[in-house]
């Protein structure tokens, strides 16, 4: 028995500021996603929607808000929250849904309007949230991560600031001819150079910004897309939304500390690498297999250790990869042709649909300037915090 589901729409509304709330662009890319599948949406049968959160706590009953703007019709009803991962969790339950026979078309949204700047905690006191903890105990923002997370990928592999600069260069090219991005200009290592540091190494060039945005899919079972004349879908093969397990060896946002590998050695592989094993594990394929990858650059080194993590190679070979031009467009093995977080910012609930969309345009061979050739296989890539994994394998 198959488990792929069938994409039979995708839409976006674009990223930016544009001051006004969160359901007006969920609404958009929900509708621009049904006119893409030729649906109504008195034709879907279920409703996901991806919530966001502000300081630790759900804001937003995203589901139903959603429903609610698109008008009541009666559909089945989910809100997920996973922070970054909230999206691969919105497609996860949407999947489930379709093939425990619940539904045969479900509708996935996620939005957010960002509050301006980097994320900062709520107030009041929440001594039992690590979320708050981390900010309130050390003033580890998420720069301070990130800063650090550089600073362990110069130390073990001996990654430069230039090659954090070279992943900003590709991915503002492939940006700048993404019609939603945000930032649709190519950006120069001289410019991320001469940019402000942040959390060193890092300077802001190197960081990806918070924006308002959304992203919606129509998933299907494959026996709807067939009645519905679509003979060879864009098919979702696999959803990773795995946890992490003893022991956690990496620091990793939210938490504050390691656990201790004294007793038991540590793990075969870390949290981020075991996130992409579940998905290819699933789907029956290996790294060899993908024509493009879609991951979270919530840093520019960030980005090099999915490299590693997804196995397009072998541990601290990341900036080879990136220096040899393999993951630019017309590269071996294209990472972010959507132009990434860094020509997006964090939409956060919608992030991880925006990269199904990607994948989706890519593998219909509809992604205009940015299209990878001969496109057949794509993975996402992105974690959320509170051990949230998220990676989906789309095929065509």
């Amino acid at each position: 028995m198959t488990t792929d589901v069938a994409v039979l729409g995708v839409g976006m509304h674009p990223w930016g500021k544009w001051g006004r709330g969160f359901a007006e662009y969920g609404t958009a890319a929900a509708r621009a996603a049904l006119e893409d599948a030729g649906l109504q949406w008195r034709d879907i049968g279920s409703i996901v929607g991806a919530d966001t959160v502000r300081g630790g706590y759900p804001g937003y009953v995203a589901g139903a808000t959603f429903a609610k703007a698109l008008g009541w019709q009666g559909a089945r009803v989910t809100s997920v929250y996973a922070a970054c991962a909230s999206g691969a969790q919105a497609v996860a339950a949407a999947r489930a849904q379709i093939l425990a026979g619940l539904a045969d078309v479900v509708l996935v949204v996620g939005a957010d309007a960002a509050p301006k700047g980097f994320f900062r905690p709520a107030g009041g006191d929440r001594p039992d949230d690590p979320d708050w903890l981390r900010f309130r105990l050390l003033g580890a923002t998420n720069p301070t991560y990130f800063g650090l997370y550089a600073r362990r990928r110069m130390a073990v592999f001996g990654d430069t600031p230039e090659d954090f600069a070279l992943v900003k260069v590709k991915n503002s090219a492939a940006g700048a001819a993404n019609p939603y991005a945000r930032y649709r200009k190519p950006v120069t290592a001289e410019e991320v150079a001469a940019s402000q540091v942040v959390a060193d190494p890092l300077r802001l060039l190197d960081i990806c910004a918070t924006s308002d945005g959304g992203a919606a899919l129509v998933l299907s079972s494959l026996e709807f897309a067939r009645r519905r004349g679509v003979a060879r879908p864009v098919r979702i093969r696999a959803v990773s939304t795995v946890t992490p397990r003893y022991p956690s060896t990496v620091l990793d946002l939210p938490d504050i500390a390691t656990d201790s590998a004294a007793v038991t050695g540590p793990p075969a592989r870390t949290f981020r690498a075991s996130i992409a094993r579940a998905a290819y594990e699933e789907a029956g394929i290996g790294p060899e297999e993908l024509s493009l990858a879609e991951v979270y650059d919530l840093s520019t080194a960030l980005e090099l250790q999915w490299y590693e993590d997804l196995g397009l190679c072998a541990e601290g070979e990341a900036a080879k990869l990136l220096r040899e031009g393999s993951t630019a467009l017309g590269g071996r093995i294209p990472v972010n042709t959507s132009g990434g977080l860094a020509s997006f910012g964090e939409a956060v609930p919608a992030q991880a649909i925006a990269q199904v969309c990607e994948l989706t345009w890519q593998l219909r061979d509809a992604a205009g300037e940015r299209q990878v050739a001969h496109a057949r296989v794509g993975i996402t890539a992105n974690q959320g915090l509170f051990g949230h994994g998220s990676s989906v394998i789309a095929v065509r």
